[in-house]
Protein backbone atom coordinates (compact mmCIF):
# COMPACT_ATOMS: atom_id res chain seq x y z
CA UNK A 1 0.00 0.00 0.00
CA UNK A 2 1.25 3.25 -0.92
CA UNK A 3 1.80 6.39 1.54
CA UNK A 4 -1.65 7.98 0.15
CA UNK A 5 -4.27 5.38 1.00
CA UNK A 6 -2.28 4.57 3.87
CA UNK A 7 -2.68 8.21 5.48
CA UNK A 8 -6.45 7.94 4.26
CA UNK A 9 -7.15 4.72 6.26
CA UNK A 10 -5.67 6.39 9.01
CA UNK A 11 -7.86 9.21 8.66
CA UNK A 12 -10.73 7.07 8.20
CA UNK A 13 -10.27 5.23 11.40
CA UNK A 14 -9.86 8.45 13.14
CA UNK A 15 -12.93 10.12 12.04
CA UNK A 16 -14.95 6.85 12.73
CA UNK A 17 -13.62 6.45 15.82
CA UNK A 18 -14.23 10.34 16.68
CA UNK A 19 -17.66 9.85 15.40
CA UNK A 20 -18.09 6.86 17.83
CA UNK A 21 -16.86 9.03 21.15
CA UNK A 22 -19.03 11.88 20.01
CA UNK A 23 -21.85 9.39 19.98
CA UNK A 24 -21.16 7.71 23.95
CA UNK A 25 -20.69 4.30 21.91
CA UNK A 26 -16.61 4.23 21.54
CA UNK A 27 -16.65 0.74 20.29
CA UNK A 28 -19.38 0.96 17.41
CA UNK A 29 -16.80 2.28 14.46
CA UNK A 30 -15.02 -1.18 14.79
CA UNK A 31 -17.79 -3.19 12.69
CA UNK A 32 -18.26 -0.19 10.66
CA UNK A 33 -14.59 -0.67 9.44
CA UNK A 34 -15.01 -4.60 9.19
CA UNK A 35 -18.03 -3.77 7.04
CA UNK A 36 -16.86 -1.17 4.88
CA UNK A 37 -13.69 -3.20 3.96
CA UNK A 38 -16.01 -5.53 1.42
CA UNK A 39 -13.33 -8.44 2.53
CA UNK A 40 -10.77 -6.36 1.36
CA UNK A 41 -8.02 -6.85 4.27
CA UNK A 42 -5.80 -3.46 3.60
CA UNK A 43 -8.36 -1.99 4.70
CA UNK A 44 -7.97 -3.14 8.03
CA UNK A 45 -4.59 -1.03 9.60
CA UNK A 46 -4.44 -4.14 12.06
CA UNK A 47 -4.69 -7.00 9.93
CA UNK A 48 -1.27 -8.70 8.86
CA UNK A 49 -3.34 -12.16 8.35
CA UNK A 50 -0.25 -13.68 10.78
CA UNK A 51 0.07 -14.11 14.52
CA UNK A 52 1.15 -10.76 16.51
CA UNK A 53 5.33 -11.24 16.12
CA UNK A 54 5.83 -10.35 19.73
CA UNK A 55 3.02 -13.12 20.74
CA UNK A 56 4.43 -15.60 18.28
CA UNK A 57 7.99 -15.14 20.12
CA UNK A 58 6.55 -15.31 23.57
CA UNK A 59 5.34 -18.47 22.61
CA UNK A 60 8.37 -20.04 21.19
CA UNK A 61 10.62 -18.90 23.89
CA UNK A 62 8.61 -20.50 26.78
CA UNK A 63 7.87 -23.26 24.36
CA UNK A 64 4.22 -23.11 25.64
CA UNK A 65 2.27 -26.40 25.78
CA UNK A 66 -1.86 -25.59 26.32
CA UNK A 67 -2.83 -28.97 26.57
CA UNK A 68 -5.39 -28.95 29.41
CA UNK A 69 -5.83 -24.79 29.68
CA UNK A 70 -7.72 -22.25 28.33
CA UNK A 71 -7.44 -18.97 26.78
CA UNK A 72 -8.67 -15.99 25.85
CA UNK A 73 -8.24 -13.82 22.77
CA UNK A 74 -9.76 -10.00 23.46
CA UNK A 75 -10.54 -8.07 19.90
CA UNK A 76 -9.80 -11.37 18.01
CA UNK A 77 -9.68 -9.34 14.73
CA UNK A 78 -9.69 -11.44 11.72
CA UNK A 79 -8.34 -14.57 14.43
CA UNK A 80 -4.63 -15.42 13.83
CA UNK A 81 -3.20 -15.24 16.94
CA UNK A 82 -5.97 -17.15 18.52
CA UNK A 83 -5.13 -20.24 15.90
CA UNK A 84 -1.61 -19.22 17.23
CA UNK A 85 -3.03 -20.52 20.42
CA UNK A 86 -4.82 -23.03 19.33
CA UNK A 87 -1.89 -24.85 17.33
CA UNK A 88 -0.32 -25.01 20.50
CA UNK A 89 -3.05 -26.86 22.41
CA UNK A 90 -4.90 -24.29 23.81
CA UNK A 91 -8.92 -24.81 24.45
CA UNK A 92 -9.17 -21.25 23.00
CA UNK A 93 -12.80 -18.89 22.93
CA UNK A 94 -11.59 -15.59 20.99
CA UNK A 95 -14.03 -12.60 20.58
CA UNK A 96 -14.50 -9.38 19.01
CA UNK A 97 -17.47 -6.79 19.26
CA UNK A 98 -17.53 -6.71 15.52
CA UNK A 99 -20.02 -9.79 14.11
CA UNK A 100 -18.69 -9.21 10.54
CA UNK A 101 -15.02 -9.68 11.84
CA UNK A 102 -16.36 -12.90 13.62
CA UNK A 103 -17.41 -14.13 10.34
CA UNK A 104 -14.48 -13.32 8.63
CA UNK A 105 -12.78 -15.58 11.32
CA UNK A 106 -14.76 -18.71 10.55
CA UNK A 107 -14.71 -18.10 7.02
CA UNK A 108 -10.98 -18.09 7.07
CA UNK A 109 -10.98 -20.65 9.82
CA UNK A 110 -13.98 -23.20 9.00
CA UNK A 111 -12.65 -25.84 10.67
CA UNK A 112 -11.03 -24.39 13.47
CA UNK A 113 -10.80 -26.05 17.13
CA UNK A 114 -11.12 -22.13 18.25
CA UNK A 115 -14.28 -20.59 19.39
CA UNK A 116 -15.38 -17.40 17.56
CA UNK A 117 -18.06 -15.52 19.44
CA UNK A 118 -19.09 -12.01 19.01
CA UNK A 119 -18.80 -9.95 22.81
CA UNK A 120 -18.09 -6.95 24.42
CA UNK A 121 -15.57 -5.88 26.34
CA UNK A 122 -16.90 -3.23 27.97
CA UNK A 123 -19.56 -6.15 29.11
CA UNK A 124 -17.90 -9.26 29.23
CA UNK A 125 -19.93 -12.46 30.45
CA UNK A 126 -20.29 -12.77 34.15
CA UNK A 127 -19.39 -16.63 32.99
CA UNK A 128 -15.60 -15.77 31.97
CA UNK A 129 -15.05 -14.34 35.56
CA UNK A 130 -11.43 -15.31 36.24
CA UNK A 131 -11.67 -18.46 34.15
CA UNK A 132 -8.96 -18.46 31.71
CA UNK A 133 -5.56 -19.56 32.28
CA UNK A 134 -4.04 -17.42 29.64
CA UNK A 135 -5.72 -14.34 28.33
CA UNK A 136 -4.46 -12.38 25.03
CA UNK A 137 -5.30 -8.41 25.25
CA UNK A 138 -3.20 -7.34 21.71
CA UNK A 139 -3.88 -3.45 20.64
CA UNK A 140 -7.67 -3.23 22.06
CA UNK A 141 -7.23 -1.04 25.32
CA UNK A 142 -5.06 1.62 23.14
CA UNK A 143 -8.27 1.76 20.75
CA UNK A 144 -10.30 3.16 23.10
CA UNK A 145 -10.16 6.36 24.93
CA UNK A 146 -9.22 7.48 28.35
CA UNK A 147 -12.42 8.28 29.32
CA UNK A 148 -13.33 4.61 29.64
CA UNK A 149 -9.64 3.05 30.33
CA UNK A 150 -10.32 2.14 33.82
CA UNK A 151 -13.52 0.46 32.78
CA UNK A 152 -11.29 -1.35 30.03
CA UNK A 153 -8.62 -2.50 32.18
CA UNK A 154 -11.10 -4.13 34.90
CA UNK A 155 -13.26 -5.70 32.81
CA UNK A 156 -9.36 -7.38 31.08
CA UNK A 157 -8.04 -8.24 34.84
CA UNK A 158 -11.31 -9.89 35.54
CA UNK A 159 -11.43 -12.75 32.91
CA UNK A 160 -7.78 -13.98 33.94
CA UNK A 161 -7.93 -17.08 35.98
CA UNK A 162 -6.45 -17.07 39.48
CA UNK A 163 -2.56 -18.52 38.96
CA UNK A 164 -3.05 -17.20 35.17
CA UNK A 165 -1.67 -15.39 33.05
CA UNK A 166 -2.33 -11.87 31.06
CA UNK A 167 -0.15 -10.93 28.17
CA UNK A 168 -0.87 -7.53 27.10
CA UNK A 169 0.97 -5.76 24.24
CA UNK A 170 0.13 -2.21 23.80
CA UNK A 171 1.61 0.98 22.24
CA UNK A 172 3.05 2.56 25.40
CA UNK A 173 3.62 6.74 26.51
CA UNK A 174 6.28 8.18 28.80
CA UNK A 175 3.49 10.39 29.95
CA UNK A 176 0.17 10.50 31.14
CA UNK A 177 -0.83 13.98 28.99
CA UNK A 178 -3.79 12.77 27.13
CA UNK A 179 -2.03 11.57 23.60
CA UNK A 180 -4.15 12.39 20.53
CA UNK A 181 -5.39 8.99 19.22
CA UNK A 182 -6.72 6.90 18.33
CA UNK A 183 -4.96 4.81 19.40
CA UNK A 184 -4.49 6.05 22.69
CA UNK A 185 -1.20 4.33 23.78
CA UNK A 186 -0.79 3.50 27.24
CA UNK A 187 1.18 5.31 30.35
CA UNK A 188 2.57 3.88 33.04
CA UNK A 189 0.10 5.24 35.56
CA UNK A 190 -2.95 3.37 33.90
CA UNK A 191 -0.66 -0.08 33.56
CA UNK A 192 -0.60 0.23 37.25
CA UNK A 193 -4.00 -0.12 37.29
CA UNK A 194 -3.41 -4.03 36.72
CA UNK A 195 -1.10 -4.22 39.52
CA UNK A 196 -4.31 -2.95 41.88
CA UNK A 197 -6.39 -5.47 40.41
CA UNK A 198 -3.99 -8.50 41.66
CA UNK A 199 -1.83 -8.94 38.63
CA UNK A 200 1.99 -9.10 39.10
CA UNK A 201 3.85 -7.82 36.20
CA UNK A 202 6.68 -10.47 35.50
CA UNK A 203 8.04 -9.40 31.94
CA UNK A 204 7.97 -6.05 30.19
CA UNK A 205 9.34 -5.81 26.51
CA UNK A 206 9.87 -2.64 25.05
CA UNK A 207 9.89 -2.47 20.97
CA UNK A 208 9.49 -0.33 18.08
CA UNK A 209 6.49 -0.21 15.96
CA UNK A 210 8.81 -0.55 12.80
CA UNK A 211 12.23 0.18 11.91
CA UNK A 212 10.78 3.03 9.98
CA UNK A 213 9.17 5.01 13.12
CA UNK A 214 10.19 5.57 16.59
CA UNK A 215 6.52 4.51 18.17
CA UNK A 216 6.82 2.65 21.22
CA UNK A 217 5.19 -0.65 22.20
CA UNK A 218 5.28 -2.66 24.96
CA UNK A 219 4.87 -6.66 26.03
CA UNK A 220 3.98 -7.21 29.29
CA UNK A 221 3.48 -10.48 30.91
CA UNK A 222 0.84 -10.64 34.65
CA UNK A 223 0.36 -13.45 36.59
CA UNK A 224 -2.51 -13.11 39.08
CA UNK A 225 -1.95 -14.51 42.17
CA UNK A 226 -4.50 -14.40 44.15
CA UNK A 227 -8.34 -13.04 43.84
CA UNK A 228 -9.09 -9.80 42.52
CA UNK A 229 -8.14 -7.08 44.39
CA UNK A 230 -10.76 -3.77 44.84
CA UNK A 231 -9.42 -0.81 43.10
CA UNK A 232 -8.52 1.41 44.89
Amino acid sequence: MSEEPLETLQQRVKQLATQAVQQSNPSAWFDVLYAKSNGDVTQIPWAKLTPHPYLQDWLTTHNLQGEGRSALVIGCGLGDDAEALAQRGFQVTAFDISPTAVAWCQQRFPNSPVTYVVADLLAVSTQWYQTFDLVVESRNIQALPLSIRSTVIQSVASVVAVEGTLLLITRFREIDAEPDGPPWALSNSELAQFEELGLDEVSRVLFFESPQTNIKQLRLEYHKLCLQKTPK
